[in-house]
């Protein structure tokens, strides 16, 4: 029998050691829920900014709960649209403005790219302003100063942190939104009356009503979250040094839109359940104490304290803080890749500031304008309007762009998206362009 030389030993105790390795790095990248949850997660929650909150919080004071079905309806709509977002960036490892400028025409992309950075930076200021409302309700103090404050915090921290690092920020500040459940539970809801009205649609033909449809659309499927989703998920390829994008590893590809799918779904789910616990609170307290005007998401705050006790509204008025926080980086975050991407400039936040400065200096004029807005006499109400309106306009070409890009063999490959989810795409559009013509309608006989 021949005995094995050292070296052959050596050769088998590395064997060994690699093949254990190997197993370590298999059991321990068995993901996590926490690990599986991101670009979809902070999309979702960033949607319930404290515009949303202002929007939600009219249709649960004007109508009760007779308006809820809304979120059952948009629901699929907005976790498809998402989805597919986010299943064209992880295939072709570039956000939604660098495959619409590689593969359509370039004047459509500009325009586009104009009309979002100015709503965004409209809806920034009126973020801003909402937050430094709610701090100066809760602890008092000069609204103004809250406004800078916010909105350095929010640049800085985008600007300087680690993209790794400040993801997990994200991921920290969806807990903020907690606030809203909390409230939910503190109050007196008649869940009976509650369920039906979510269940069971119910229509007026009230021009108000209608509004307040058009409005929710518009905030809960919006342009700037399909850009910001579609960016994180070519963002994270070059994050993790293991993934390609699909159409260059399309063994990835079960695993990749499997991750993306739980991702998206559980944070459209999210944002959603939000925003039901702020209807429903705001139908249980305000609508019933026969308060129906509520413009700003402070005013909602305040509102609550005389009908549902101090505890509801610091709750809510907290939460504004922290939906701010997360919201404002990804409307300036989202402009700075749409602008980067539609002019080929480096972009991205994995890159440090000196390697894409035009993209970080996007940001930071994003957010300072986003500040100025908030601190100027502008009727944060009419800001809010114009944003809605802004937003609805750019979202329908948008998302036919998406559809398009999605739909393509030649850009998609085998990954290029059929079937229900195509079907369900095409029907958000559709409703998105409904929508669209009814802020039109609206407006006039408003």
């Amino acid at each position: 029998m021949r005995k094995k030389s050292p070296t052959a030993k050596k050769s088998n105790k590395g064997r060994m050691a690699s093949n254990s390795s190997k197993s370590a790095v298999v059991a321990s990248s068995k993901p996590r829920l926490l690990e599986v949850l991101g670009p979809g997660l902070i999309t979702g929650a960033s949607d319930d900014d404290p515009s949303g909150i202002a929007t939600y919080s009219q249709a649960g004071a004007q109508f009760g709960f007779s308006i809820t079905w809304t979120l059952l309806f948009t629901y699929p709509l907005m976790a498809a649209i998402q989805e597919i977002s986010g299943r064209l960036g992880r295939t072709t490892g570039y956000g939604i403005a660098t495959n619409i400028r590689k593969h359509y025409s370039n004047w459509v992309l500009l325009i586009i790219v104009g009309l979002l950075l100015i709503a965004n930076m409209i809806n920034i200021g009126a973020d801003l302003g909402a937050m430094g409302d709610a701090v100066a309700l809760l602890i008092g103090g000069p609204k103004l100063f809250y406004i800078v404050l916010f909105g350095l915090v929010c640049a800085l921290l985008e600007v300087f942190l680690k993209y790794t690092r400040y993801v997990s920020v994200l991921k920290w500040l969806t807990l903020a939104l907690f606030a809203y459940f909390g409230t939910a539970m503190v109050v007196q809801v008649p869940w009976t009356e509650a369920a039906k009205g979510f269940f069971i649609p119910s229509f007026s033909a009230d021009v108000d009503f209608w509004t307040t449809i058009v409005a929710i659309f518009g905030t809960t499927i919006s342009p700037y979250l399909f850009i910001w989703q579609a960016s994180e998920e070519a963002e994270d390829i070059k994050a993790v040094p293991e993934r390609k994008p699909l159409v260059e590893a399309p063994r990835q590809g079960k695993v990749a839109l499997e991750r993306i799918r739980l991702d998206t779904y559980v944070g459209m789910a999210f944002s959603n359940l939000v925003a039901l616990a702020i209807m429903v609170t705001t139908a249980a307290t305000l609508h019933a104490h026969g308060v129906t005007d509520v413009q700003t998401s402070s005013q909602a705050a305040e509102a609550l304290k005389p009908v549902a006790g101090e505890f509801a509204f610091a709750i809510f008025t907290i939460g504004i803080v922290g939906t701010g926080l997360l919201a404002v980086p990804v409307l300036a975050g989202s402009a700075a890749y749409a602008l980067g991407e539609a002019l080929k400039w480096p972009s991205g936040l994995g890159r440090k500031p000196k390697d894409a400065k035009a993209f970080y200096a996007t940001i930071v004029v994003a957010t300072v304008v986003g500040m100025i807005i908030g601190l100027s006499p502008l009727d944060p109400i009419k800001a809010l309007f114009w944003s809605a309106v802004i937003n609805g306009f750019v979202a329908v070409p948008v998302m036919i762009m998406i559809m398009l890009v999605a739909s393509s063999q030649a850009i998609m490959g085998s990954f290029a998206i059929k079937g229900p989810l195509r079907a369900l795409g095409w029907l958000a559009t559709g409703v998105m362009g409904l929508a669209a013509g009814g802020m039109v309608v609206t407006s006039f006989l408003g």
